[in-house]
């Protein structure tokens, strides 16, 4: 199957479904934390200051989460590393990423979650959470200049990559490019513009 390269969708630019509610700062989203409004473990993550319960993952989502940090850690250059499911901090969100290629070790950033300047990388993988992480979660990351942005979708058997971030200055911010890997295709990888490797879609699906 031919990969296939095309502008980023129209879908990206999905909203959060909000009710009768009101945003918080990252700020005031760590206040909380600290004053104890969030037991520990609660599935809650901060997007574009709306505090969103997160998905209910399953098997099959953990499987992939597992699948990726097998493929990705042997190729990471010196310097780099896995973060599984923990925050990173952009402008106005804090959201947990399955997967995080981040610079340096647990105790290069005393005090603070990696931020974009720290992030070569983001993975999410999507089966209930699809629309979330093609809409809201590709957003965020845009507009924080994430340069690569894959979510491996477990329900077209397929691994997207997103690249060409907007920025923040854009009014609405998006990737302008999509690639879609197919279950006989490989993605490559790439960290700070050199391609270090390649992993076979396959390899990443439970």
């Amino acid at each position: 199957m031919p990969v296939k390269t095309n502008p980023a969708p129209s879908h990206l630019n999905g909203d959060i479904p909000v009710g009768r509610m009101r945003k918080f700062t990252v700020d005031e989203y760590h206040s909380m934390a600290k004053a104890g409004v969030f037991k520990d473990g609660d599935p809650f993550e901060l997007l574009e200051g709306w505090i969103v319960r997160k998905m209910t993952r399953n098997v099959p989502h953990d499987q992939a989460i597992e699948l990726v940090d097998e493929q990705f850690s042997p190729l990471l250059p010196t310097g780099w590393r896995l973060r599984i499911q923990c925050a990173i901090t952009t402008e106005d969100s804090e959201p947990e990423p399955d997967v995080g290629v981040i610079r340096g070790g647990p105790r290069s950033r005393p005090g603070r979650h990696p931020g974009p300047q720290d992030i070569a990388m983001l993975v999410e993988v999507a089966d209930a959470s699809l629309e979330q992480d093609r809409g809201p979660k590709a957003r965020i990351y845009a507009r924080a200049g994430i340069g690569i942005y894959w979510i491996v979708n477990l329900v077209d058997s397929q691994v997207e990559v997103y690249t060409e971030p907007t920025g923040r200055r854009n009014q609405q911010p998006r990737y302008r490019r999509q690639t879609i890997y197919g279950i006989n295709d490989s993605v490559p990888l790439f960290i700070e513009g050199k391609e270090i490797g390649r992993i076979a879609v396959r390899d990443m699906l439970p």
